[in-house]
C-alpha cells in the first residue's frame, strides 16, 4: 500500500474529477507514440506545476471509450516553486485552457491522505447506448451511440442481463491480456428504452476486467435479437466458455458515468481490502 501522505511529508494528494470524449484517444493509459488521455493530462499538469506527476485513475478505459465522470489522483508538493499554496480553482481554470476541449477538468480537490482513486472505489458505473432496428443516428450523436440493424426486445435483454448479477468469475466475458483475477461483483445490469428509441444499458460493478462491459453487451444482444434463449447466458457463465470476438460491441457506445467512494473515514479500510484481495490472487 502507498505510504500515508500528510502535511509533514511535504506532499498533498489532489483528486481530479473530469470527463472526456474518447473518440480520438488510444484509451486512458499512457502509451509510446500514442495519443492518450493520461498522456495529455499528465503533460499539462507537469507543465503547469513544474512537477513530474503520474495520475492514478479509477478505471482505465479502452480506445474510443468515453467518460462523463472519471476520477484520478496525483501527489504534489504542498507549495509551488514560489512557496505559495496551490489554488485548486486556479489549477482547474489553467489546465482547461491548456487541454483540448476533448478533456474537461470539472474540479480539483485536496483529498484525504488515504484516498486512492482506484483502490478506494466501491463501484464503477457505465452506460452503453444502442440504436437498434436500423434507426438512423443523428450526426451529433454518432460518437457515443452504436447502431444495430436488428430490433432488440427489451424484456429479453433484461432477462438475460439479470442472470449475470452477483459475484462470479467473468472470465467468459473478459478479453485475454488483462492481469489479476476475473472474479467480479456485478451489482446492476439493466436496460431501458428512452423517448427517441435509444436503448441504454446501465452496468455497475465493484470493478471490471478488460473489455468486460462490451463483451457483456454483445452477448446479451444475441438474446435480445432472438438468436439464443436467456438460458444461453447462464450456460456461458457457468461453463466459462469464451464468447466470440465477433460479439464484442464497439467502444464508442460505452461511457463511464460514475465512480462511488465510501465516506472519508472508510477510505483507508476500503483501499486495504482491495489491495489484500489483489495480493491473495
Amino acid at each position: 500500500m502507498e505510504p500515508t501522505l500528510n502535511p509533514e511529508s511535504g506532499f498533498l494528494r489532489l483528486r481530479f474529477d473530469f470527463s472526456y470524449d474518447g473518440a480520438n484517444f488510444s484509451g486512458w493509459a499512457r502509451q509510446p507514440d500514442q495519443r492518450t488521455v493520461q498522456g495529455e493530462m499528465e503533460s499539462a499538469i507537469s507543465g503547469l506545476t513544474r512537477n513530474k506527476v503520474e495520475l492514478v485513475v479509477a478505471g482505465r478505459t479502452d480506445a474510443g471509450v468515453h467518460a462523463a465522470s472519471q476520477v484520478a489522483h496525483c501527489d504534489l508538493p504542498i507549495r509551488d516553486k514560489y512557496g505559495n499554496e496551490w489554488s485548486t480553482q486556479d489549477l482547474v481554470y489553467r489546465l482547461n485552457r491548456m487541454l483540448t476541449e476533448e478533456i474537461r477538468i470539472k474540479s480539483i480537490s485536496i483529498a484525504p491522505s488515504y484516498f486512492h482513486a482506484r483502490f478506494s472505489a466501491l463501484r464503477r458505473t457505465y452506460i452503453y447506448k444502442i440504436a437498434d432496428g436500423q434507426r438512423q443516428i443523428d450526426p451529433l450523436k454518432r460518437f457515443d451511440i452504436v447502431s444495430w440493424y436488428r430490433h432488440l426486445d427489451l424484456s429479453r435483454l433484461n432477462d438475460a442481463s439479470s442472470r449475470l448479477l452477483g459475484e462470479h468469475d467473468f472470465a467468459t466475458f473478459c478479453k485475454p491480456g488483462g492481469s489479476g483475477t476475473t472474479i467480479r461483483r456485478l451489482e446492476k445490469f439493466s436496460w431501458e428504452r428512452i423517448g427517441d428509441g435509444t436503448l441504454i444499458a446501465t452496468v455497475a460493478a465493484d470493478a471490471f476486467c478488460y473489455s468486460m462491459v462490451r463483451n457483456l453487451v454483445g452477448a446479451v444482444v444475441c438474446v435480445g435479437e432472438g438468436r439464443f434463449e436467456p438460458e444461453w447466458i447462464t450456460a456461458l457463465l457457468q461453463n466459462k466458455t469464451r464468447v466470440s470476438e465477433s460479439m464484442v460491441f464497439p467502444a464508442r457506445g460505452l461511457t463511464l458515468v460514475g465512480v462511488d467512494y465510501p465516506s472519508d473515514s472508510e477510505l483507508q479500510a476500503r483501499a486495504s481490502v482491495t489491495i489484500r484481495r489483489r495480493d491473495e490472487e
